[in-house]
């Protein structure tokens, strides 16, 4: 049998040669998950000997690895604002850039409402249930309603809702978009398929061969999840709350206007656009702007709410 180091510095020259350019990362990656240990582990028992069923299952993730299969997707795993979630091949695999979405909400809504406000998110095409889970952990007293179209997906939200202790909290419904949602919302957010369907073949093969391509397939120009998003959401939007939606790097300001012709403005108090941290345009804000703040109260639309009967 061999050893840690050794199986490591050998998946790391393989991964060197298909021209990954990840490969020591990816190497330990790929022990790490398959020995089930922890990167102190990798390196302060570097002698640790390697059985050889598990040497065989470390060749086989590598192989996949250079075929151009992403490591999350190997692992099944991604770590999102912290938090690990369950992916499988019917949830889009939730990216850095999408925790610009989160850093938005929490600033937007930390603007508007006091810290205590018990929030009602709605999570359109909610996927792993990355966004809508994180939010509700990162707020005890919101609950939050996720939707899809696929019901694998949303039996992985589910699972992640539960890991993450928020499923008393939250509920999820097999819809196209709003078809089936019930209720009103403070904050609704989304992470839509944004891509121009003759891009689609031009994306790099991790995104294209293995995100799944109804989370990837915007229509001919990219927009037609926010056309159909927007038609409705005037009737599930509390006053003076806010929509936050992911964006392509060059959709900032047609889909501000998409919501604008729907009757939604830009917030005095909140940034309409957050770019990502690579400085690219990412996130567009636009609020429901009809807020009361004298004797510094907030009015909100309670006329339906989410029920707690809903929760279960």
């Amino acid at each position: 049998m061999r050893t840690v180091g050794e199986i490591q510095a050998e998946t790391r020259a393989r991964l060197e040669a298909a021209c990954a350019d990840t490969a020591a990362l990816d190497a330990r990656l790929l022990v790490m998950h398959v020995l089930s240990i922890g990167h102190e582990v990798l390196i302060g028992y570097p002698d640790r000997l390697v059985a050889s069923c598990d040497q065989r299952t470390i060749l086989e993730l590598t192989e996949r690895r250079c075929a151009g299969e992403p490591i999350s997707r190997i692992a099944g795993v991604r770590e999102f604002y912290g938090r690990r979630f369950q992916i499988t091949p019917a949830t889009l695999d939730p990216r850095p850039d999408t925790e610009t979405v989160v850093e938005a909400v929490l600033e937007a809504a930390g603007a508007i409402w006091p810290a205590d406000t018990p929030l009602r998110v709605l999570d359109l095409g909610t996927g792993s249930g990355a966004l809508l889970i994180t939010l509700l952990a990162e707020w005890p007293q919101a609950q939050g309603v996720g939707t899809d179209f696929c019901q694998d997906a949303l039996d992985v939200a589910q699972a992640n809702a539960q890991a993450h202790g928020v499923a008393s909290r939250c509920r999820f419904v097999r819809s196209d978009w709003l078809e089936e949602v019930e209720g009103r919302f403070d904050i609704i957010v989304s992470n839509p398929p944004y891509i121009r369907r003759a891009d689609l073949d031009g994306l790099a093969v991790g995104v294209k061969d293995y995100d799944p391509r109804l989370a990837l397939d915007g229509g001919p120009d990219g927009l037609d999840a926010y056309r159909l998003i927007a038609e409705g959401i005037g009737g599930f939007l509390s006053l003076g709350g806010f929509v936050t939606m992911e964006i392509g790097e060059d959709q900032a300001e047609q889909v501000a206007g998409i919501f604008q012709a729907v009757g939604l403005g830009m917030h005095d108090d909140l940034p309409w656009l957050r770019r990502d941290l690579a400085g690219r345009p990412r996130v567009v804000t636009l609020s429901a702007n009809f807020i009361d703040k004298s004797a510094g109260l907030i009015k909100r639309d309670l006329e339906t709410g989410l029920g707690k009967a809903r929760f279960r």
